[in-house]
């Protein structure tokens, strides 16, 4: 995904002291920020001109030590054709050296209020989500009880359908037929749909809805955390399926690790009532209530209860 300099200052709410329509155009590669200290003392070894670079309190305080020609000198060697812009945190006033160097090697000169490690992480975070690396999946992500839940399975199964049952239900629709999932950090996992598919879902024999305009605003998310993975499989004689609930299958998406729950599929079976009661159990398991580690307890006292007799 392209993220350009007017998408942050949209994002971040930054103000903009120098920059024409193309310069707000001008994409942000990289995620990661530079904070210029080394920099500001001509120091230009390992300089990555490609990042944003972020004036703080004490760059600031550094370059009011300098003289006129110095400002002017070091702004200059910084600012290269594919620096995407300059942002000076807290408020603080923009140098004129600053400013003249910026508009002859157009760079965006933007000015934010917020503290500057604020700043720092606010922007970092808005900028791994969007130039993190995607996978696209099949499947459907569902938003059950804030969390988000990918079902998957063959083609035909019935994964949209299940979909539509668990939005009549009042959950929430993220994305059906392609998941695009990214991850934000090592253990988080997010999944968002495709533009062409958003809010869109297709079922056979009906078509295309809308679940937006259907069924209003609150069933639809535009993203979620991929928290919980659904595989629905045809039921077969013989085929064995975890009855305990001690399973400890994991799927791995883009990195991330994320548990896995199979459940087979049979006419007569209400699947998103059992997806549900499996997305809380989940949570329960969560939060420290585990009904099978109950129930092997209760096993364990019931066969020492009658042991001693």
């Amino acid at each position: 995904m392209t993220v350009t300099v007017k998408m942050l200052v949209d994002k971040v709410k930054l103000k903009v002291i120098y920059g024409t329509k193309e310069l707000l155009e001008k994409p942000i590669t990289t995620a990661d920020i530079s904070r210029p200290g080394l920099e500001m003392t001509g120091y230009f070894d390992y300089y990555s001109p490609e990042r944003i670079q972020l004036v703080g309190m004490k760059e600031w305080s550094y370059l009011n030590t300098m003289t006129d020609y110095n400002r002017y000198s070091v702004f200059s060697t910084m600012f290269e054709k594919e620096t995407p812009a300059i942002i000076v945190a807290r408020g603080l006033e923009i140098p004129k050296e600053m400013l003249r160097a910026a508009k002859e090697n157009g760079v965006v000169v933007l000015q934010g209020h917020n503290g500057t490690s604020t700043l720092s992480g606010e922007m970092s975070w808005y900028l791994n989500a969007q130039l993190a690396e995607r996978t696209s999946v099949h499947g459907v992500l569902v938003d059950i009880y804030g969390m988000g839940v990918l079902i998957q399975g063959d083609s035909g199964i019935g994964k949209s359908e299940t979909g539509l049952e668990l939005v009549k239900r009042g959950h929430r629709l993220v994305a059906d037929d392609r998941v695009d999932v990214y991850a934000k950090d090592e253990e988080t996992l997010w999944g968002e749909p495709a533009e062409i598919l958003r809010h869109l879902l297709e079922i056979r024999g009906v078509g295309i809805i809308d679940v937006m305009s259907l069924y209003g605003a609150s069933a639809v998310r535009n993203s979620s955390q991929v928290q919980l993975a659904i595989y629905l499989e045809n039921f077969e004689k013989g085929k064995i399926f975890d009855r305990l609930g001690n399973g400890n299958e994991e799927i791995e998406l883009q990195g991330v690790k994320i548990p896995c729950v199979r459940i087979p599929v049979k006419t007569g079976r209400n699947v998103s009532i059992v997806i549900e009661a499996a997305a809380m159990n989940y949570r329960a398991k969560q939060m420290g209530f585990d009904a099978t580690k109950t129930f092997e307890d209760r096993l364990t006292k019931l066969i020492s209860e009658n042991g001693e007799k």
